[in-house]
């Protein structure tokens, strides 16, 4: 009889028991637990890391200096003597025109100016013997030994023999003239490298009739791919962000690791559209020298508006309005660095929210440079309750 009541009571006062002590704790968690919301906070710390604002775009690469080499005469290109890939020098044969029209022209030029040549040879000699005979007639005419007549017949004879000398030297220099382009057509059927440089386009193939009465065809294309151009399209709302001689860089799809980095040389005044869009053309140069570049690869380049090295950095979202803009020193800067306060919320040792005048240089749309008013470390408050000053953290009225 005992131990069933001692049995009953246990399974009644046990419940009883667990039912006041959870009513206790939860009301020393309520009214007796210290208060402490920094739970209620999104927090970032403030520590040092390298940062950068710049603008993005895509380009395209291509050699600074390339040349099209094409033929100035018509003809059957009878021979290439280079490949793409191909390294050439200045001055290198690269093609031949089938000549034989070119020398042809030569031959009947060359013949023409000997005729001529000869043809003067002869009036030089008609004109001393009319010069000679004009002289005897002059001589006899002082003498009254001829007749007047006579002497002004021989002295029209040599003003003919002047003239006839006269003529036939200004059909030699005509012929000359037409012997001198002929000639040139004649070399122009032997295609010299004006530059040094790699074939890296080939246009024209072995046996194919050029015409170059109208348009110069293209036989090759040398460029010099030591230094490559970066041709970059920068939409219009980007564009006003950049200046010439601003730092840029890129890297490439198969080298998306490494970076190449120029200064931006030039924008183009006229842009394009492309579906409505509007793009301008930045330049930059690079450096080339281990041939790791070649023409119509892609980029990813940044052009750099401002940067700092391992800088004190905070969230954009710590950032409230901003209030001023400054003048202060940058770290390790000598020179001033124009800077925006800002006010920010900092978590102190108690977990209470305190707000705090910064100033921020450098940002980008992730995070911004503190150029003071926090130190490595401390926590600034990125999301979380708007705090009364002097109260703490969930204690909001």
């Amino acid at each position: 009889m005992q131990a069933g009541m001692a049995r009953f009571s246990f399974i009644v006062l046990l419940p009883l028991a667990l039912g006041l002590t959870i009513v206790a704790a939860l009301a020393w968690f309520l009214w007796l637990a210290p208060q402490n919301g920094s739970d209620d906070y999104l927090t970032a710390e403030v520590q040092r890391s390298d940062i950068e604002d710049s603008v993005t775009a895509l380009g395209t690469l291509g050699p600074l200096e390339y040349v099209d080499v094409g033929t100035q005469v018509s003809g059957q290109l009878m021979r290439l003597h280079v490949e793409l890939g191909d390294r050439v020098e200045q001055g290198q044969l690269l093609a031949e025109i089938d000549p034989t029209l070119y020398l042809a022209r030569v031959e009947a030029s060359t013949a023409q100016l000997e005729n001529l040549r000869a043809q003067l040879a002869d009036r030089q000699a008609q004109h001393t013997l009319a010069r000679l005979q004009s002289e005897r007639q002059e001589s006899l005419i002082a003498l009254d030994a001829t007749s007047r007549e006579a002497v002004e017949s021989a002295q029209a004879t040599l003003r003919s023999a002047q003239a006839q000398i006269a003529a036939i030297k200004a059909q030699i220099r005509q012929t000359e003239s037409t012997l001198r382009g002929d000639q040139a057509d004649l070399d122009y059927t032997r295609i010299h490298a004006p530059m040094a440089g790699t074939v890296v386009q080939q246009l024209a193939n072995q046996g194919q009739t050029l015409n170059a009465n109208q348009t110069a065809p293209v036989v090759v294309q040398i460029a010099d791919l030591s230094t490559m151009t970066v041709r970059t399209q920068v939409s219009e709302a980007d564009i006003s962000r950049l200046d010439v001689g601003m730092p840029a860089y890129f890297s490439t799809l198969g080298q998306p690791e490494r970076r190449w980095e120029g200064t931006l040389r030039q924008i183009l005044p006229t842009p394009e559209v492309i579906n409505n869009v509007v793009l301008f053309n930045a330049l930059f140069d690079v450096d080339n020298s281990d041939g790791e570049l070649l023409p119509q690869m892609s980029a990813q380049v940044f052009f750099v508006r401002e940067a700092a090295e391992s800088a004190l950095t905070i969230p954009i979202a710590a950032l409230g309005q901003p209030l001023a803009a400054s003048t202060a020193p940058t770290d390790n800067v000598a020179k001033a660095h124009v800077g925006t306060r800002y006010r920010v919320r900092v978590l102190n040792e108690r977990g209470e929210a305190e707000p705090r005048e910064v100033l921020i240089g450098t940002r980008n749309r992730v995070q911004a440079q503190v150029l003071e008013g926090l130190s490595e470390g401390e926590l600034v408050i990125t999301s979380g309750p708007t705090d009364t000053p002097g109260r703490g953290p969930g204690r909001a009225m």
